[in-house]
C-alpha cells in the first residue's frame, strides 16, 4: 500500500515538472517581432529604457521559474531514492517525502499547475499561493483541543460527509471505602422475627461504567452502548440503546435506562450531594430496566421523559421469568428561571459547583405503576437495582414478609414523588417526597391486610466555601411505613482537586436508625442502626 502511494504521488510529481518544463519556455523565447521593431528609431531612448525595464522582468520571472523547477528536481531525485529503496526491500527512511506531497513554492506562478486535490477543491478550499492544500484523505474532523466535549471524542466526521459519524466515550468510576461496623447485629421485623445485619468493611471499585455513544448515518439516529459493572455486586451488565432525535422537543430512544420515577433517576447520577442516593430514596424508587421512552423540552424550561417498560427491575432477568405486565413511568420538571445547571451530563446535578448569582429552581413530579411478580424482584445480581422492600427491612416476595409461611406472588406498586430545589451564588437546597402503595396482592395463603402505604422524603443542602473547590453539606432522609419507621442524617464535604466537576473526592459520616432497604452498591443493609463513615473518589466525565 505504501508503495502504491509513493507511485501515485511521484507520477504527479513528474506531471507537474513536464507541464512547468514546457510552459516556461513558451514564456521566455526572447523578444517578440513587435518589440524587434520598436528597437529600431535607436535614437529614442525612452523606447529603450521601456524595452530594457521588460527585459529585466522576464529574466526575473525566469529566475523564479528556475528556482521552483530546481526545488521539484531535487524532491523527484529524493522520491526516486526512496522508492529504490523500498523495491530493494528497505522502507522508507525520510517522513517527509514518503508522507507529503509536493506543494510549489510561495514564488511560483499562480499560472503553475496544482495538484488534482487543489484542482478539484472550491477556491475558498485551496488557500492562497502560500498556503500549502491538506489532501483531502489526510484531512482532520476536529483537532486535539476538540477532543473534549462533554466525554472524549474518539471520531467525528466532517460536517459534508456522505456518511455522518461520531463516537463519543464517556466513563464513571467510583472507589469508595466503607464501614458499618458500629451498627447492631441483628433487627427484629414486625411479626417479631429476629434478622441478622450484615456489616461492612471494605474498599471496592463500587461502581464502573464505560459509554460508547454518539450518532450514525444521520445526526438524528442515535446509539449508545454501556458496560456497567459493580464490584460490590459482582456484577457486569452490557446495555444499548437506539433513538432517533426529532428535535428539541422529542427524542424516542429504547433499550436499557432508569425508570424516571425519582429525580435521582432522570439524568442526575451521578452528581447527588451526599457520596450516594439516599436511604429514602433508594426504599421507594424503581430501578433499571429494557423499554421504550421519550423525552424533551417542548417549552423553555419544561422538561419530560415518559417511558413504557418490561418492570421495575429486569437489568439481568431472563425473558422467561420476566411477567407480562408492562410498567408505565413519567417525570416533568419545570426550571422557569432558567436551567437548574449547564449543558451536559451534569445538566440535573444537586449542587451548585458553578456558584451563579442569578437564582436558578426547579419543580418536579413524577409516577410510576408496575404489576410485579416475585421473579422480576429477587434477583440481587445486578448494579443500581433495586427489589421491592416492606418498611421493616423484609424482602415483599419473601416468604413470611406479611405472614408466617405465607409467601406473595403479586404485587401492584404505584409510587408517586415530587421534588424540589434551588441554587444561588454557590448555595444549594435539595428536597424530595415520596409516596408508595403496594396493593392487590396475589399470595399463596391468607394475608391480614390487603395494602401497604409508606411515605417519606429526603432534605440536603450544600455551600461551596470556596468557589469551585471545597463544599461541605448536611442531609437527612426518612420513612414512615406500614410496619416501622427509619431515619438517617449525616454531612461531608467534597473537594474538587482540580477546576472541573467531573473529578472529586468526598468523606461522609452519617447515622441510620432501622434501615428499611438492603443494597450491595449503597451503603445501606436492611435493619442497620449506627454511625456509617465513608470515602470516596469520582470520576464521571
Amino acid at each position: 500500500m505504501r508503495l502504491r502511494r509513493l507511485l501515485c504521488r511521484s507520477s504527479a510529481a513528474l506531471v507537474f515538472t513536464s507541464m512547468t518544463l514546457f510552459v516556461s519556455p513558451a514564456h521566455s523565447q526572447g523578444l517578440s517581432p513587435t518589440d524587434a521593431e520598436s528597437v529600431a528609431p535607436k535614437g529614442e531612448d525612452g523606447v529603450v529604457r521601456e524595452l530594457l525595464r521588460k527585459i529585466q522582468e522576464q529574466q526575473k520571472s525566469l529566475d523564479e521559474r528556475q528556482k521552483s523547477i530546481d526545488e521539484q528536481q531535487k524532491y523527484l531525485t529524493a522520491l526516486i531514492g526512496e522508492l529504490q529503496r523500498l523495491l530493494d526491500g528497505g522502507t522508507a527512511t525520510n517522513v517527509s517525502i514518503a508522507g507529503n506531497p509536493f506543494v510549489a513554492s510561495a514564488t511560483a506562478d499562480a499560472s503553475a499547475p496544482r495538484t488534482s486535490a487543489a484542482l478539484n477543491a472550491p477556491p475558498e478550499a485551496t488557500g492562497s499561493a502560500s498556503t500549502p492544500v491538506t489532501p483531502a484523505s489526510v484531512a482532520a474532523p476536529q483537532t486535539d483541543e476538540d477532543r473534549y466535549r462533554d466525554g472524549i471524542v474518539i471520531w467525528e466526521t466532517p460536517e459534508d460527509a456522505k456518511v455522518p459519524f461520531l463516537l463519543k466515550f464517556n466513563i464513571n468510576t467510583q472507589l469508595r471505602y466503607l464501614n458499618t461496623l458500629d451498627s447492631t447485629g441483628t433487627f427484629v421485623d414486625h411479626l417479631g422475627v429476629v434478622n441478622d445485619v450484615h456489616t461492612r468493611n471494605d474498599i471496592t471499585v463500587n461502581r464502573s461504567m464505560f459509554i460508547l455513544g454518539g450518532y450514525i448515518f444521520d445526526k438524528r439516529a442515535r446509539y449508545s452502548v454501556t458496560v456497567w459493572t459493580s464490584a460490590g455486586a459482582a456484577s457486569i451488565v452490557v446495555a444499548g440503546n437506539i433513538g432517533w432525535q426529532f428535535g428539541k422537543a422529542l427524542t424516542l430512544t429504547g433499550g436499557y435506562t432508569g425508570v424516571p420515577g425519582s429525580r435521582s433517576l432522570v439524568n442526575t447520577f451521578p452528581f447527588f450531594t451526599g457520596s450516594d442516593r439516599s436511604m429514602a430514596d433508594n426504599f421507594f424508587r424503581p430501578g433499571f430496566t429494557q423499554g421504550v421512552w421519550a423525552n424533551g423540552e417542548p417549552l423553555k424550561g419544561l422538561n419530560y421523559l415518559l417511558m413504557l417498560g418490561n418492570g421495575l427491575n429486569t437489568l439481568n432477568v431472563s425473558a422467561a421469568k420476566i411477567d407480562t405486565h408492562l410498567l408505565v413511568s413519567g417525570s416533568v420538571w419545570w426550571e422557569p428561571l432558567g436551567p437548574y445547571g449547564p449543558p451536559g451530563k451534569d445538566r440535573n446535578m444537586y449542587d451548585d459547583y458553578f456558584a451563579s448569582r442569578k437564582v436558578r429552581i426547579r419543580i418536579g413530579t413524577a409516577f410510576t405503576r408496575s404489576r410485579e411478580d416475585r421473579f422480576s424482584n429477587l434477583d440481587q445480581a445486578n448494579p443500581d437495582n433495586t427489589s421491592l422492600y416492606n418498611s421493616d427491612g423484609r424482602l415483599t416476595f419473601s416468604t413470611g414478609a406479611f405472614a408466617p409461611g405465607v409467601t406473595v406472588n403479586l404485587a401492584t406498586y404505584k409510587m408517586w414523588a415530587v421534588d424540589g430545589g434551588i441554587k444561588w451564588n454557590g448555595l444549594a437546597l435539595n428536597g424530595q417526597y415520596f409516596t408508595r402503595w403496594l396493593s392487590n396482592f396475589e399470595a399463596d395463603g391468607p394475608l391480614p391486610l390487603a395494602s401497604t402505604f409508606d411515605h417519606g422524603g429526603e432534605f440536603s443542602a450544600s455551600y461551596f466555601v470556596k468557589p469551585k473547590k471545597f463544599m461541605p453539606y448536611i442531609r437527612g432522609s426518612w420513612v414512615i411505613g406500614q410496619f416501622g419507621n427509619s431515619y438517617e442524617y449525616g454531612g461531608g464535604a467534597k473537594w474538587f482537586p482540580i477546576r472541573t466537576e467531573r473529578l472529586w473526592l468526598n468523606a461522609e459520616v452519617f447515622r441510620v436508625n432501622k434501615a428499611p432497604y438492603s443494597g450491595a452498591f449503597t451503603p445501606y443493609t436492611a435493619g442497620m442502626t449506627g454511625w456509617v463513615p465513608m470515602l470516596q473518589a469520582y470520576l464521571a466525565f
